[in-house]
């Protein structure tokens, strides 16, 4: 199992070459909120994770780094 750790939103958006505000207007997402989200503030809902991978054509995973959780069991 993995839990969320930081946000890589800053990198994705210099590699798609858009600014939080470009994103923003690409996603209708409030600029203050994605700031919160490079700014690891705030998780991103699943719906604007959705959002925001596909504008920057990368997967949701790519979002964040995704820290292992120990000994959790698998089913």
């Amino acid at each position: 199992m993995f839990k969320v750790g930081k946000c890589l939103l800053s990198d994705r958006l210099s590699a798609a070459d858009l600014t939080q505000t470009e994103l923003s207007e690409l996603t209708k997402i409030p600029k203050s909120q994605i700031s919160e989200y490079v700014n690891n503030k705030h998780i991103m809902s699943l719906e604007s994770a959705k959002k925001i991978s596909y504008a920057l054509d990368c997967d949701i995973e790519d979002l964040y780094v995704w820290e292992p959780v120990k000994d959790v069991a698998r089913r």
